[in-house]
């Protein structure tokens, strides 16, 4: 097999200190922050003169891991935020045990739903949530079988 797991997510976000909030009151843990910078970034994302601050953010169950990063050097191009059927990738979701206190933990936050809440064949109450820089934050309750 060639692939092990899925590692993260990356978000990159123009003000990581709102962004980390966000996710904390979402439910994600803190694992880290971090500066980062130097030749070895610069070749790996393919940039010149990269210095960003980064912080981990892990599930509680400790599977699932973002990582949000604010550019120092050089600034973020700000792509707006689009639609919810715009190509690419669009939305990361969580499983959530009860959506509504979590849609109010979030809304203090900046996060406003983006449609309505849904139910999907009595088995889920799904909805999508624009979270920090438009990225969009798919929330998923089981409620049935």
């Amino acid at each position: 097999m060639t692939i092990e797991r899925m590692d993260h997510v990356g978000i990159v976000v123009r003000d990581l200190a709102a962004a980390v909030d966000f996710f904390v009151a979402l439910g994600l843990e803190r694992d880290g922050e971090g500066t980062v910078g130097g030749d070895w970034v610069d070749r790996v994302v393919g940039l010149e003169g990269v210095e960003s601050e980064i912080a981990m953010l892990r599930t509680p169950d400790g599977h699932g891991c973002v990582e949000l990063v604010e550019f120092r050097s050089p600034p973020a191009e700000d792509g707006g935020a689009p639609p919810s059927n715009a190509t690419g990738l669009r939305h990361i979701t969580f499983a959530v045990e009860d959506l509504d206190a979590v849609l109010a933990r979030l809304r203090p936050h900046g996060g406003e739903l983006v449609g309505a809440v849904e139910t999907y064949e009595d088995i889920y109450r799904l909805c999508y949530v624009r979270g920090p820089e438009g990225v969009i934050v798919e929330l998923a309750e089981r409620i049935g079988e």
